[in-house]
């Protein structure tokens, strides 16, 4: 049998999705082996334990099954045979030690010496990976489902509303906006370029409750003339990304969104995020926070 007929077979191809196109990732290495840190520190919280203990298990099956080699390694076994073995091993292993099963044979006190050295390893290693996954900072934070396009003070302008879910003080917080494009040279190569625009204003002192980010669309503007149309030619996807140090934690807090091109909005606004309730309070709804208005129905209510 030709095994390399069978390899592509077990090898499943990475997809990485960007601005919701599927890319198929092939050709490069996937051993588990080659990145086992990385690995462990991105499975979701249910496999990290599920692996872990299936690991100590296995780790405990083979110390029983060394200590079955010898003859009689075990005093006080019981009960007799791989379970008492499995059961010295977990001891062992955990450095508990109780005392009732102990070795008692220089061949048992070898084995036990390697165990105990290994176990002290492993909880080293498990320990630290999980005060690593702990640790890790996360930010909270949530983007509109639709950047709109709107005109303000007479300009064309591209908005998208970013909130802070934990509602703690990120300061310092540094918003970049980017846009990917198709584009052709006169040669005509065909390449993604990236395209940065320019905000209104990219730094937030005091990021707590709401972000409103805007990039007015002028002649400075990559996306000065574009029409939907020829976004979805060009296979237009937007990136923001937003950087700020969480004032709770003292460490640099990182998210970033993307958005196709049809996801714009075009003559559109965000419902009214905060509201008066007549005495004085504000009210801020997140409920509201995806909605999106047409200007048109703005006029007519008007």
């Amino acid at each position: 049998m030709n095994l390399k007929h069978l390899l592509p077979l077990r090898r499943r191809p990475r997809i990485i999705t960007i601005g919701g196109r599927p890319f198929v990732s092939r050709g490069l290495s996937q051993r588990l082996w080659d990145d086992i840190y990385h690995h462990a520190l991105t499975v979701r919280w249910p496999v990290f334990f599920l692996t872990a203990g299936a690991a100590f298990l296995l780790l405990n099956a083979i110390f029983a099954s060394l200590y079955l080699l010898g003859e009689h390694p075990i005093a006080n076994q019981f009960p007799r045979g791989f379970g008492g073995a499995f059961f010295f091993s977990v001891e062992t292993l955990a450095t508990v030690g109780y005392g009732d099963m102990h070795p008692q044979t220089l061949y048992a006190h070898c084995v036990a010496t390697l165990e105990i050295f290994t176990g002290m390893a492993c909880i080293a290693v498990t320990t630290g990976l999980i005060f690593a996954r702990f640790s890790r900072p996360r930010a909270r934070m949530t983007f509109a489902s639709n950047p709109v396009v709107r005109t303000v003070d007479g300009r064309q302008t591209l908005m998208i509303r970013a909130a802070n879910m934990r509602q703690n003080l990120i300061s310092e917080a540094y918003a970049q906006l980017h846009m990917i494009r198709l584009e052709t040279s006169p040669e005509g190569l065909k390449l993604r370029k990236i395209h940065d625009l320019k905000l209104v204003r990219d730094r937030h002192p005091i990021f707590i409750l709401s972000w409103l980010l805007m990039h007015v669309i002028d002649e400075s503007s990559p996306l000065y003339g574009v029409s939907a149309e020829a976004m979805e030619q060009t296979q237009t996807l937007f990136l923001l990304t937003i950087e700020g140090i969480d004032e709770t934690t003292s460490q640099s807090m990182l998210a970033r969104h993307q958005w196709r091109h049809d996801d714009l909005r075009w003559n559109h606004r965000y419902a009214d995020l905060v509201t008066d309730d007549g005495h004085g309070l504000n009210i801020i709804d997140y409920g509201v926070f995806h909605d999106v208005v047409p200007l048109e129905d703005e006029v007519q209510s008007g």
